[in-house]
């Protein structure tokens, strides 16, 4: 669906040149979810409006939905759908009539554009506000109604840029919840963008990290948070001298693992190590900690996130470079 070989594109600021993007290579296969995640000035939203058309590439080559952006712009643009950070409904249009005159657009006929029109608008919970104004609507449905009038051509390929930025949590939960149903229903692939960690750790089945203009990692969520070493297991003692002596056994379990014992000061004290597959590990840990007579008041395992593997690969955290 996505075939790009070093794609540029650089801005002119003044008399300085801006590469904001330096040559990305990205291939996304039929049906798959896939995040691009970045810090603000990345590249990646430069990236999407090359993908999608919106900007023409400095260099390099790129082809969508098997059509090439440069020479082919107007092919591409009827086969995918791009739902951009703005609202793309008219603020005194009816819902349902917004929904019809895309339809229309796209080059449907009129029976088509109603039908599904109406189709989308049960799938997104939407019916109820057919007949309302769009400046009547909430953050969450004018969301929604973008995502519908970015499908009722039916595309093979869906760009989301931002979808859920400046919605509460449960409008984030509720349009995630929406993309998930229509994804199983038509098999469209979905290219997005967001700042949210946990979205692109629970929505997309990979993710691409772009830093700089490039890509710096491609992969599911869960094999790059492996590049990280380990989850954290923490373990919590009431007494320093068994916290002391659970760290001596988990030496033995992790050698490699950087044990360490923390005085927490009062009731709590604390032992943490570092280990590949936390979850398997913890069963021996608790057994041999038991075997040891030592008294276990709380444990927790952490795994690593995706903020985790952008501190690893780049020095410094994704939340606080977006702050």
């Amino acid at each position: 669906m996505i075939h790009t070989r070093e794609l540029t594109r650089h801005f002119r600021v003044g008399k300085e040149t801006v590469e904001a993007v330096r040559g990305v290579d990205i291939d996304v296969s039929e049906g798959e979810q896939v995040a691009l995640l970045g810090p603000n000035g990345a590249g990646k939203s430069t990236t999407l409006r090359m993908l999608t058309t919106l900007l023409d590439p400095t260099s390099g080559t790129a082809a969508v939905a098997g059509r090439d952006v440069r020479t082919e712009p107007a092919e591409v643009r009827r086969r995918i759908g791009f739902v951009g950070q703005g609202h793309g409904a008219g603020e005194e249009q009816r819902v349902r009539d917004e929904l019809y005159t895309q339809g229309l657009l796209y080059g449907l006929d009129r029976r088509t554009a109603r039908r599904r029109g109406d189709d989308l608008l049960e799938m997104l919970d939407l019916a109820p506000a057919s007949g309302r104004e769009v400046s009547t609507l909430s953050g969450g449905q004018r969301r929604r109604l973008d995502i519908a009038m970015g499908l009722v051509h039916r595309p093979g390929l869906l760009f989301l840029d931002e979808p859920s930025a400046g919605l509460d949590p449960h409008s984030r939960a509720n349009l995630w919840e929406h993309v998930v149903r229509l994804r199983a229903e038509f098999g469209t692939t979905v290219v997005l963008t967001t700042h949210y960690l946990d979205e692109a750790d629970s929505a997309a089945e990979r993710v691409l990290v772009i830093d700089h203009g490039l890509v710096i990692a491609d992969g599911t969520p869960d094999e790059l948070k492996g590049r990280v070493f380990g989850d954290l297991v923490s373990l919590t003692f009431a007494d320093q001298v068994q916290a002391r002596g659970a760290a001596e056994v988990a030496e033995r379990l992790a050698p490699d693992g950087g044990v360490e014992a923390l005085d927490g000061g009062g009731a709590h004290h604390e032992v943490r190590l570092r280990v590949q597959r936390g979850d398997a590990v913890l069963p021996e840990l608790l057994r041999a900690l038991d075997a040891a007579d030592l008294d276990l008041s709380a444990v927790q395992v952490q795994r690593p996130t995706l903020d985790d593997v952008f501190l690893t690969l780049t020095g410094r955290s994704l939340r606080e470079e977006d702050q």
